[in-house]
């Protein structure tokens, strides 16, 4: 027989300040190895395998060996545990001007695991519904959060389906749409956004068009914090002239 879930175990590993920016550091979906997730997060070799062990053993964190090196990754629920904490979690105070540029970064612009999130994930959802490469089934030609939605990530149950302009607009954006359906993630899934609190989207076409948004030179990493991202010159462009976000 087994008793209820050890939630407090569980929590405690979230406890401790180190140990979350080991997992922030993987939070956009990277392999990384110890000696760059060390980095990251602002440790030593030492004091980054000791988290990663823990996290392994919690089933958090998995690792695939590559060569002579061991790459780690989020493993399971993971992603979606961290966008909810993040979801309850007041802001921590900021301390200096670089802080508050990386707060401020990742609430603009960042990857939720493989897929565009905060300011600029919501801004691009809404503009495929304006612009009916996406519709909504539920009378509510919004992104705004429904009444039924979880406060965590992803939706168990989407208001929205492929628009009528669908294969234009996402073509438009260098998207295959017709290879993001033979994915065998669903095409579609939504996340309810942590720091916009609205939907954005997620599943393999959300997935699609993050690669592609990366690729094609529109959007970069930046470097001062993990997961955000950055709209390039020629972003601002593309998403300007294809999805009228300015």
């Amino acid at each position: 027989m087994e008793g209820d879930a050890d939630i407090a175990r569980t929590a405690a590993l979230f406890a401790d300040p180190a140990r979350v920016r080991v997992l922030l550091a993987l939070g956009d979906g990277r392999s990384l190895a110890a000696s760059v997730l060390a980095g990251e997060a602002g440790l030593s070799a030492q004091g980054v395998s000791a988290h990663l062990a823990k996290l392994r053993e919690a089933g958090l964190v998995t690792a695939e060996r590559s060569g002579r090196h061991r790459f780690y990754r989020l493993a399971g629920g993971a992603p979606e545990l961290l966008e909810t904490l993040a979801r309850h979690s007041p802001a921590r105070p900021v301390r200096s001007l670089k802080e508050g540029t990386r707060a401020e970064a990742l609430r603009t612009a960042r990857t939720c695991y493989d897929h565009l999130a905060g300011k600029l994930g919501v801004m691009i959802t809404t503009a495929l519904l304006e612009r009916r490469a996406l519709v909504t089934v539920d009378g509510e030609p919004t992104t705004r959060r429904r009444e039924r939605d979880r406060i965590s990530a992803p939706l168990r149950d989407h208001p929205y389906e492929l628009g009528p302009r669908a294969s234009e607009v996402f073509g438009a954006l260098g998207v295959d749409l017709a290879a993001a359906r033979a994915n065998r993630r669903p095409l579609l899934r939504f996340c309810l956004d942590w720091s916009e609190q609205r939907h954005h989207l997620a599943g393999a076409l959300g997935a699609a068009l993050s690669d592609r948004l990366l690729a094609e030179g529109w959007l970069r990493r930046r470097t001062t914090a993990h997961r955000a991202v950055q709209v390039t010159e020629a972003g601002r462009s593309g998403l300007r002239d294809v999805l009228g976000i300015t």
